[in-house]
């Protein structure tokens, strides 16, 4: 009724913005922080059957595996 501390003393005054404000801030914060690591596991993750494929090229060029085990591992990648 009287706010805070029955009418005395200032009340909450500016520090009640201030207060929604940092809560506000610390969503924002909390939602960019888990879209960066949803972001971030998901190049992860797009980039390592590409990583795979190259080394597979590579050793194939080498000399090091035949073809039909060249084929046979790119389709295991889904290549």
């Amino acid at each position: 009724m009287w706010g805070h501390m029955d009418g005395w003393g200032p009340g909450w005054g500016w520090f009640a913005a201030v207060h929604v404000l940092w809560w506000v801030a610390g969503a924002v914060a909390l939602i960019a922080l888990v879209r960066w690591a949803i972001q971030r596991g998901e190049q992860g993750t797009a980039a390592a059957p590409d990583r795979a494929l190259d080394l597979l090229r590579e050793r194939f060029a080498r000399g090091e595996i035949d073809e039909a085990e060249f084929e046979a591992r790119r389709r295991t990648l889904g290549a």
